[in-house]
């Protein structure tokens, strides 16, 4: 199997405390090249820098999640404007709208959301969006900065239809664990019809673990049963999913140097 990029893993997550530094050292053994690190909160945005200098294969993002929307001030936001650009952030994220949970009110969801769309378009960084029972308002406010931002809507659920308006807006479409559950039709449907240089491939880790290892924490070398997922549904060589999906990681997130032995 190719070299793959697990383009959103939660390495700095707490459920890797124990053994953090094994997944890593076996991450190119189990044909992982690179990770993309999003933060959800300040702290976590700190740890996926630190990561990040630590090993030169992982890659960080910084960003608020909409759970922690309530909680983002001024003071937070120029940390995170710091940290993007002197600890050079590939991207802002994992930022959105979250209504399913509803942990912040959502118009503060949508205010802290756009603040950071504002400074993606500052820094010329792509987003990594999260959206959860919000894709409406969500498309809505992408939409605003429609040809200034772009980026990935990350673990993918939605409809091809909502799909196909994101991807007119620039973004691409990342699909985890979850198209590999087997009552998924919604994402299968969607994952077998979105063109292959829109498409990304994830972990999520630790979270969403696909099958066949459900039940148990998610690792980025799992990433594998995505591909090989995406690939059945789109009758391809595993080895067109895993090229194109590092492909556009590569463009996405600007990963200059990033090179592939396959």
């Amino acid at each position: 199997m190719k070299f793959m990029i697990d383009s959103h893993a939660h390495l700095d997550d707490e459920k890797f405390n124990y053994d953090r530094e094994n997944i890593i050292k076996e991450l190119k053994e189990n044909q992982v090249a690179y990770v993309i690190n999003p933060g959800a909160d300040l702290e976590s945005s700190k740890r996926a820098i630190e990561l990040s200098k630590e090993y030169d294969f992982i890659f960080p993002a910084v960003g608020v999640h909409p759970h922690d929307a309530q909680s983002f001030s001024e003071e937070i936001y120029n940390e995170i404007k710091n940290m993007a650009i002197k600890d050079k952030a590939v991207a802002i994220g994992e930022i959105g709208l979250d209504y399913y949970y509803d942990n912040s009110p959502r118009d503060k969801q949508k205010e802290v959301f756009k603040k950071q769309l504002e400074l993606a378009r500052e820094l010329n960084l792509p987003v990594i969006i999260h959206t959860r029972d919000a894709y409406g308002d969500t498309f809505d406010i992408l939409n605003e900065f429609k040809g200034e931002v772009i980026g990935v809507m990350h673990c993918y659920s939605g409809s091809l239809e909502m799909a196909e308006r994101y991807m007119s807006l620039g973004y691409y479409i990342s699909f985890a664990g979850p198209v590999t559950f087997k009552n998924a039709k919604n994402v299968k449907e969607t994952a077998e019809n979105i063109p292959m240089d829109r498409l990304l491939i994830e972990t999520d880790s630790p979270y969403l673990t696909p099958t066949p290892n459900r039940g148990k924490r998610n690792e980025p070398k799992y990433v594998k049963y995505v591909a090989e997922t995406i690939a059945e549904l789109k009758d391809v060589p595993v080895s067109d999913v895993i090229e194109a999906s590092r492909e556009n990681a590569r463009n996405l997130f600007k990963l200059e140097g990033v090179s592939f032995e396959d």
